[in-house]
């Protein structure tokens, strides 16, 4: 009997000890004005999630992660978007992924990446990959994370530690490269509804996404459009007649949804009391970038870094058999699909410090202070 009242005793005395832990970290994290990142998105943002899922769509593999020292399921030669806007924030760590065995205990109160490769806003988005995780899933994941915090900080601490986190949703891109742009596997309707159609719907499910991550206490949620999807390596690679210049009909796609969710933001800020909703225009910064490449130093806007064969590399994914080319800071495209750090840092930058033609009505930095 002395035995298991030792045990016990040992036991209570643990969960004491890590209960403390959780309380002070979180503390510390208000004291020096560095809150939690919670982020949410496709292979643009992920950081590994796609490693623990049965998924066509991975990266942790050479050469991806050449830069960042070791592939970790980022889908780009160094670091990505958030990565670099979580450093300049002050941010000590970057957010892990959830799916991680390691995403437990202390570490959940700084923040948690559910991003996925290949996740989109519709659920059927991205089944060419067959494993991914769609924004609806995330949420679900990030309703876990909620409940946890909650019971190791209590619910007014947890909800003061979300109303000061960053919240950041990239989301869209897949729902048009691997889903209505993708024939092959769209499912029948799809084939018959216009792009106006299949916009609202998009649009109407974020609505509700959006609304109910702000449901579950996020208040200052960073919202960022669909690029010009028609200047990937992979569409360029597909479209040959269009030449030297982009794809123009996803770009129309891309063009036609943002307008609608640039609406949504603005609708979203009116009718949520307290929201900080903030629309990042990553079309807008990304097309600049492209076109003006030399400027920004770089001397290819439009093929792969990471390449196997085609006039832009953009068939075939990033893959231990593939090229890489000599200057990765002199590429905007680490591969078919995804920016090079170099191009992502570029991005960040003016995120985070951009006027409000990048990123209204507030940029990050003034999101994070506000």
């Amino acid at each position: 009997m002395g035995g298991l009242a030792d045990r016990a005793t040992i036991s209570l005395g643990h969960v004491f000890q890590i209960s403390t832990i959780s309380f002070v970290l979180w503390k510390i994290c208000l004291a020096q004005d560095v809150p939690a990142n919670f982020v949410f998105g496709d292979s643009l943002v992920d950081v590994g999630n796609n490693n623990y899922i049965v998924s066509l769509s991975k990266a942790n593999y050479v050469p991806n992660g050449i830069d960042f020292g070791k592939p970790t399921g980022r889908f780009t030669n160094g670091r990505t978007i958030v990565d670099i806007i979580g450093q300049q924030l002050g941010f000590k760590v970057f957010p892990p992924p959830y799916l991680s065995p390691s995403t437990t205990g202390p570490r959940i109160l700084q923040g948690v990446n559910y991003a996925s490769g290949g996740g989109g806003i519709l659920n059927h988005t991205g089944k060419i990959f067959v494993g991914r995780i769609n924004l609806d899933a995330q949420i679900d994941n990030f309703a876990n994370t909620r409940q946890d915090i909650v019971s190791r900080i209590g619910l007014p601490a947890a909800l003061k530690l979300f109303s000061r986190a960053l919240f950041s949703v990239t989301m869209g891109s897949n729902d048009f490269i691997n889903n209505y742009l993708a024939p092959v596997i769209s499912i029948p309707e799809q084939k018959l509804i216009s792009p106006e159609v299949f916009v609202a719907i998009l649009i109407s499910r974020y609505r509700l996404q959006l609304t109910r991550l702000y449901n579950l206490g996020a208040r200052k949620i960073i919202v960022t459009n669909v690029g010009p999807i028609g200047c990937i390596p992979f569409q360029r690679e597909i479209n040959l007649a269009a030449g030297d210049f982009c794809v123009e009909k996803p770009n129309q796609l891309a063009r036609l949804f943002n307008v609608q969710l640039k609406s949504l933001v603005k609708e979203l800020i009116t009718n949520l009391e307290g929201s900080k909703f903030v629309y990042a225009d990553v079309y807008r910064i990304v097309d600049d970038i492209i076109q003006n490449h030399i400027s920004y130093g770089f001397e290819n806007a439009n093929s792969a870094c990471c390449y196997v064969a085609g006039r832009f590399g953009g068939l075939i994914p990033c893959s231990p058999l593939s090229k890489v080319c000599r200057d990765r800071s002199k590429y905007v495209f680490w591969d078919p699909y995804h920016p090079s750090e170099a191009a992502n840092v570029i991005i960040a930058r003016r995120l985070l410090h951009g006027d409000t033609n990048d990123i209204s009505p507030m940029n990050v930095v003034q999101l994070n202070q506000s």
